[in-house]
Order: structure tokens, then C-alpha cells, then sequence
């Protein structure tokens, strides 16, 4: 169902990918928006328990999309630097494929709370747990349930290990 990547020696191992899903900070959901345009937006989550996790206003044109056709992409840069002696960037990436869906129970609590630690771990417990109700109270959390996914990285990267 989903095609093999074209450059196949620069494929990242499941391991590599996932590390790279866990460390980026941001990414890209696409999904098909209004009068069937790609709708691409970039936004914070979580991967966590091979599902990527990420808060969503319950109302507005990134809901409507996932509510109207649940199938998603997501994109990730780990690293994008530019090589101007060789008119090239070396980079690594990953994209994962899947179905959005609303969050709920006991898997909103965990996702939820795994998203607050990833960008607020650092911060006192009672706060965590006054953002995670205001955010449940606001928005929706919403899981890519993930059919597929693959890590890519630039050639010189691959040459460099070998």
C-alpha cells in the first residue's frame, strides 16, 4: 500500500527513525483540507507508545480535516545543514503515515501528560496538572495511529559510518 523509498541506501533503521520522531520538538500534519487542497501545518507533539500525540483547537480547518478524512502525514527535520560547497543541504529526516483520531479516557491522560513532559517536564507537578485541565477543557488531543513510517538521511551522512 505505501511505496518503497527510491533511494533505499539512505534509509533510516526503524531504531534511527524513531529516535528522530522522539528527539525534533515540531513537524509538519498534512491532510486533505477544504475543496480537497493539501492542508499542511506545522505544530508541537509527542511521539509516544508508537502513536504521535498533539493538541488541537476543537473548532477550525485542521479539525475539519482530520474529522472529514482521518488519513494523515506527518513530517519531521532533524537536521537540514547547509553544504554551499557542494549546492547541497545534509539532512535526516522521517514521515509517518496513519489515521488522526480524538483522544479519549485513560489514553488522553497518558497522552496528554507525555505531551506536557515533553515541553514542560522541568516544571512543578501542580502546574502540569492545571495545563493538562485547561487543555482538556480547550482543545482536543488527537493520536496518529501509524501505518507506516521511514526515516531518511543525506548520502554523506551513510558514507561517513561505512
Amino acid at each position: 500500500m505505501f511505496r518503497d523509498m527510491r533511494r533505499i541506501k539512505q534509509l533510516l533503521s526503524m531504531e534511527d527513525t524513531v529516535a528522530v520522531m522522539k528527539r525534533c520538538t515540531n513537524g509538519v500534519l498534512a491532510c486533505l483540507g477544504d475543496e480537497e487542497y493539501p492542508y499542511a501545518v506545522p505544530l508541537s507533539y509527542v511521539y509516544f507508545n508508537d502513536k504521535i500525540y498533539f493538541h488541537s483547537a476543537k473548532a477550525g480547518h485542521k479539525i475539519d480535516a482530520i474529522i472529514k478524512n482521518p488519513k494523515v502525514s506527518f513530517t519531521v527535520v532533524d537536521e537540514d545543514t547547509i553544504v554551499s560547497e557542494e549546492y547541497t543541504t545534509y539532512f535526516r529526516s522521517a514521515i509517518a503515515f496513519g489515521k488522526a483520531r480524538i483522544v479519549e479516557g485513560e489514553e488522553w491522560v497518558e497522552g496528554f501528560k507525555a505531551l506536557v513532559n515533553k515541553y514542560s517536564g522541568d516544571q512543578p507537578e501542580e502546574g502540569k496538572l492545571k495545563a493538562m485541565a485547561d487543555g482538556g477543557a480547550h482543545a482536543y488531543l488527537i493520536a496518529i495511529d501509524i501505518e507506516h513510517i521511514t526515516g531518511k538521511e543525506a548520502i554523506e551522512y551513510i558514507k561517513s559510518k561505512g
